[in-house]
């Protein structure tokens, strides 16, 4: 006989791991007893070697779904004569670092329960169990424990409390069980409050509504929801017009996989992936005659496209019958709602009608949002279902906080060999989203009792997440934006070596106080330096010319020309400014007002979408380069554009990629009538081109790929093709997103290295 006690460490709480211990433990005739704790999973066990052994060896290959043990150890403990094996209380002491878990979408054992008439969860919306359902919306604090999240409100019956106490039952310490009987209901309320129906009726009700063309606000699992019937065209065109949101994609929540996969093209990784756990928006391609109206993604040949991820969501997507526009419940750039009243005043003249509920949700947790690239996921926005699981990082201890960039924020955690990422937070441009971000912090810091050592931020010292960190009164580390964006990809991959790093995104405030967006960093495996970047061109206007992509067409011509631009009369871009706007833009580029000088390259694909009449003021970010992508993606030619590569003596023979000449010829291709879908590819080609050249130049044979540019799936893929085939180690983004929502990770990465 012999006795041991285990400590495991991973996301091993809320998933049904303590009553999988139980029952190996009796499989294997083991006494003893389990137990959370603030940082994992604590047992001793004790009996005859060979059984221990063969727990020891079952443990780690047989754990429920959605648990990862990351650390397991254990010593051999005095034996205690234990007459039976026991589940204890959680015990809450020491630092917490125990991993919280992200929402879970249904499973298919709660789901057919819902459908179920002879089950008495028939048609609940908060059906769930240890393999599904809520957790990081309604945790408070650890250990993962009902009276620790926003179901301590709901006591419950008996049936319910059997359940959770049973440990052969799939709900043993499910924190969020609940069924009709003494769980959380719903209503439907019209837009003054007053309510319609509850329960099931609330649910037949809203579905009837959507079907005559109604726009309800859905309160789901991490915020509300925008629904309307994404068939309905003149109704998905007056939610925009509600919403002030004119162009931008809408996503479309379907009812069941089938229904997807009649509307879209799916590959096998995309379908895996919309009916994952984590149930994320998807990027898919429409296909041609998809029943979905053309005001859901205009001028876009793809759509986001996402699975119901609760049973609310299945039972209103099942008595719909049909696909519905499922946009953040938000006016355009606030945070998403997610308290009833807030709704009722947020949304007021947006919803005429709104479907609430009474489990209060503690943050906000927006969908994640992914697209397949070289068939690899692919983040675009990292939140439910993915966060906050933590990312490792060798060396790195507790308590450093990562405040983020600007747009779409997000904040970190250090904890000791790893970061927690937040969910996405979004913009920081108002008050609702700043007190999001600050909430946020706090949320964390009580999740894991952290007291802080020091917060890092980016070097703007006009960003908003800059400016709190400076309220902080404790030491503070300031990261150059672009470094942070090579680092955050570094940090996924658990590379520490020298490598050379594109990063290529909107604006960056640099070192020499430029503004920064075409970069080519080295890090030499301790420090990182700018060895190359695109030309500079003025930003007449500065921030107006991120709204307006003619301005930095503008920019690149006024180069071009030493500031005359009469030769350029002819062209699509300076025929859309009045004689006047172009006296003044012209006027400010040359006395040097209010026109930074940038080397960005999304200000440079901005400039050659306006070029070419594609796109000369956007409603949303990222709309002119896209329209580049889509209209490149007509052509599949493999020509490109000339340019130059000089070394620029004045900044430590850095390289400087010239865009003259590729603008020059794309303005002789419109003078020719070339189809802008040529121009479009061509120059696509042009930009893949450079970044093989300037790596060989450079020498490094790891590439890493980062930045928003990089969310354009044309142009990674084919620079992680033709990197591979000139022998280059291409590396791209896998776990946090290319754009901003990364870029806290890169800072923990850097702040952990000094």
């Amino acid at each position: 006989m012999k006795s041991i006690r285990i400590n495991i460490l991973g996301s091993v709480q809320g998933v049904g791991f303590r009553p999988f211990v139980y029952r190996l433990a009796h499989e294997c005739s083991l006494n003893g007893w389990v137990q959370n704790t603030s940082q994992g999973v604590d047992l001793e066990l004790e009996g005859a070697w060979d059984q221990l052994e063969l727990f020891l060896c079952r443990i780690t290959k047989e754990v429920p779904p959605h648990c990862v043990i990351t650390h397991l150890t254990h010593v051999a403990i005095p034996i205690k004569s234990s007459k039976s094996f026991e589940i204890l209380p959680s015990k809450s002491m020491g630092e917490q670092t125990a991993v919280v878990l992200p929402d879970i979408a249904t499973c298919p054992q709660c789901l057919k329960e819902v459908f179920d008439q002879s089950d008495h969860r028939y048609l609940y919306p908060f059906t769930n169990c240890t393999h599904c359902g809520p957790r990081y919306s309604i945790i408070e604090a650890l250990p993962y424990d009902r009276t620790n999240t926003s179901m301590k409100h709901f006591s419950m019956c008996l049936t319910c409390q059997r359940e959770y106490d049973d440990p052969l039952n799939r709900r043993f310490h499910a924190q969020p069980n609940a069924c009709p009987n003494c769980g959380p209901w719903v209503e439907l309320q019209d837009d003054q409050g007053k309510m319609i129906a509850n329960h099931q009726q609330a649910m037949e009700k809203t579905a009837a509504l959507l079907k005559q063309g109604a726009i309800v606000a859905v309160k789901g699992l991490g915020g509300f929801h925008l629904m309307v019937d994404a068939c309905n065209e003149e109704k998905v065109r007056i939610l925009r017009n509600r919403k002030n949101r004119p162009h931008k994609p809408l996503a479309v929540m379907f009812p069941s996989i089938e229904a997807v996969e009649s509307n879209c093209v799916v590959t096998p990784l995309e379908r895996a992936l919309l009916v994952s756990f984590q149930a994320p928006i998807v990027l898919l391609r429409k296909k041609e005659g998809a029943s979905l109206a053309l005001s859901v993604a205009p001028a876009n040949p793809y759509v986001g496209a996402l699975l119901p991820c609760m049973p609310l969501q299945h039972i209103l997507l099942s008595l719909f019958n049909g696909p519905l526009i499922a946009t953040s419940g938000n006016i355009s750039d606030e945070p998403i709602c997610i308290d009833n009243q807030e709704a009722f005043t947020r949304l007021f003249g947006i919803a005429d009608y709104f479907l609430v509920h009474n489990r209060p949700i503690v943050r906000q947790v927006d969908d994640s949002f992914l697209q397949e690239v070289a068939n690899q996921p692919y983040f675009l926005r990292r939140s439910r279902g993915f966060a906050p699981v933590p990312v490792t990082i060798k060396g790195s201890s507790g308590g450093t906080l990562a405040v983020g960039a600007h747009q779409k924020n997000t904040v970190a955690l250090s904890l000791e060999q790893g970061a927690v990422i937040s969910q996405h937070i979004g913009d920081l441009d108002t008050s609702e989203s700043i007190n999001v971000f600050k909430r946020t912090i706090n949320s964390l810091r009580q999740i894991y009792s952290s007291p802080l050592k020091r917060v890092v931020c980016d070097m703007h010292p006009e960003y908003n997440s800059s400016r709190y960190a400076g309220e902080l009164e404790i030491p503070t580390v300031l990261v150059q934006h672009h470094y942070a964006h090579v680092a955050s990809c570094m940090a996924e991959h658990g590379i520490e070596d020298s490598l050379l790093g594109v990063c290529w995104d909107g604006t960056g405030y640099g070192q020499d106080n430029t503004i920064w967006g075409g970069e080519f960093i080295k890090f030499d495996g301790n420090n990182f330096s700018r060895v190359g970047h695109l030309r500079l061109f003025p930003l007449p206007g500065g921030e107006v010319a991120v709204r307006e992509p003619r301005r930095s067409a503008l920019g690149l011509l006024y180069m071009l020309s030493d500031g005359n631009l009469e030769p350029f009369a002819d062209l699509d871009c300076i025929k859309s400014f009045s004689k006047n706007e172009l006296e003044i833009v012209t006027r400010m580029m040359s006395q040097k007002i209010n026109s930074p000088m940038t080397s960005s390259m999304g200000r440079f694909f901005d400039g050659v979408s306006s070029l070419i009449g594609l796109c000369h003021n956007t409603t949303f970010e990222g709309q002119a380069a896209m329209a580049l992508e889509f209209e490149s993606g007509k052509n599949v030619l493999q020509e490109s554009y000339s340019y130059d590569i000089i070394s620029h003596l004045n900044e430590s023979n850095n390289l400087v990629v010239d865009w003259q000449n590729i603008v020059l010829a794309i303005i002789e291709d419109i003078r020719n009538s070339v189809k802008t879908s040529i121009i479009a590819a061509k120059f696509h080609r042009t930009l893949v081109k450079i970044i093989v050249d300037v790596a060989q130049r450079i020498g490094e044979r790891q590439v890493v790929l980062t930045g928003g540019c990089f969310q354009n799936k044309l142009l990674v893929e084919s620079a992680i093709l033709s990197l591979g085939e000139k022998n280059f180690v291409p590396v791209w983004h896998q776990r946090v997103p290319t754009n901003d929502g990364g870029i806290a990770l890169g800072q923990i990465w850097i702040a952990s290295r000094r």
